[in-house]
């Protein structure tokens, strides 16, 4: 099959069995690999959605800047759109995130710039605060604003959604999935449970995140925040897109445990997967007391490794976090 260009690539995604890792959980467990998008993440889905939705209502514009706050997945996504499309790109990212997310951005045409990750979310030096007022000051441009935008979690509806319930048959029981800005947990969720509202949504979250505690009390609690090594999973915000309904429990992954896990992806199962994913499957282990033996559990694997080359795959990043 020829495409006309690589947005056509995205999605329809395989699932993969999780055969040694998974040994210890009851039931199947199936991997959703999203690095086989073109962007080498999930993103790539909601990423188009926002940038071809701002078109539709005309806040994009021939020639437009596209500007966004990003760890690095959801940037890739939209500058892959605006090489396509002939749109500019403007980055904020955090210094936690991997250098190499940095160096990729910039490798697809994007300027990026790196804020501090030590700071509350409305400190104007935050990313979030820094994408916002970039998006003020530039003639003809756009914030997305993942968090917020919920074309996010719609493009999950539309496509993450129907292709796990296509391709498991609608045999689906658990679906685990990292949140960080929801929309993949609340638009796939929501389409899952539309088929059947049995299966079980289960968020992974990171320690040193809000989202457990605001999940289980409706209570935004400052003193739960506090810097954490693992990319992609958690917040220190209550972003919009997160459908606390459909959620039907939230796990908290520590960072050595999401490391340590990717590192056995990659060697047991040769999938070569993020942090996030790592996350991902130490809490659907962490959760195997729950999980029966006729019992289909869908993970999914957000990004690739290549990404973290220079930490959770670099023995001395490892061994000075003391993971190893």
């Amino acid at each position: 099959m020829i495409y006309d260009n690589i947005l056509q690539t995205i999605g329809n995604t395989p699932l993969i069995k999780i055969n040694k890792v998974a040994a210890d959980i009851p039931g199947t467990v199936l991997g959703k690999i999203e690095a086989f998008n073109p962007g080498h993440s999930i993103k790539d889905r909601m990423a188009l959605k926002m940038v071809e939705d701002a078109e539709k209502d005309g806040s994009l514009k021939p020639g437009g800047t596209i500007i966004e706050c990003t760890s690095g997945n959801t940037g890739m996504g939209i500058a892959l759109a605006a090489a396509i499309k002939g749109y500019k790109c403007i980055f904020t990212t955090s210094d936690k995130q991997s250098k190499e997310k940095a160096d990729i951005l910039r490798a697809v045409g994007a300027e990026v710039i790196i804020c501090p990750n030590n700071v509350a979310a409305d400190d104007p030096k935050s990313y979030y605060s820094v994408a916002e007022k970039l998006h003020n000051e530039t003639p003809n441009s756009i914030w997305c604003n993942q968090y917020d935008n919920l074309s996010n979690r719609e493009a999950h509806y539309l496509s993450t959604g129907p292709e796990i319930w296509k391709q498991t048959e609608g045999k689906i029981t658990h679906l685990v999935v990292g949140v960080g800005t929801g929309g993949t947990i609340s638009g796939t969720g929501k389409y899952l449970k539309e088929q059947n509202p049995n299966i079980k949504i289960w968020g992974i979250d990171a320690y040193g995140s809000a989202l457990k505690k605001y999940h289980l009390t409706g209570e935004f609690d400052e003193n739960e925040i506090y810097p954490y090594s693992t990319e992609g999973v958690g917040e220190d915000i209550i972003p919009a897109n997160i459908d606390f309904g459909i959620i039907d429990h939230f796990e908290k992954v520590t960072d050595k445990d999401g490391a340590v896990m990717a590192r056995r992806m990659a060697r047991e199962e040769g999938l070569f997967l993020g942090y996030s994913c790592g996350s991902a499957m130490a809490g659907a282990i962490q959760m195997k007391d729950q999980i029966k033996e006729d019992d289909l559990v869908v993970v999914i694997f957000h990004d690739h490794g290549s990404r973290y080359v220079g930490k959770i795959y670099n023995d001395d990043w490892m061994k000075e976090k003391g993971f190893m």
